[in-house]
């Protein structure tokens, strides 16, 4: 499992996230954040999708409404390399 560690907007729905174990990449979260209600229906707001923070104790990144995406999804994505499971 790879802990994200920091995470930069870089404009729409897409960030830089680099990880604890050196890995970085870009990914577009835009397609992922069109079907979901509640919770992450807030993301869908540019500005508030802007306050991505990253958190160190679930070792990913979140936002403040309490959502968060799972690393190793994230990794994947942005990387390309094969999820761990």
């Amino acid at each position: 499992m790879s802990d994200v560690v920091d995470v930069k907007v870089l404009g729409g729905y897409r960030l830089w996230l680099k990880f604890d174990d050196g890995d970085q990449g870009e990914i577009d979260l835009e397609p992922v954040l069109q079907p979901f209600e509640n919770l992450f229906a807030a993301l869908r707001d540019p500005v508030y999708f802007a306050k991505v923070k990253v958190s160190r104790t679930l070792g990913t990144i979140c936002w403040p409404n309490g959502v968060d995406l799972d690393p190793d999804v994230l990794h994947h994505r942005a990387t390309g390399k094969p999820l761990p499971f």
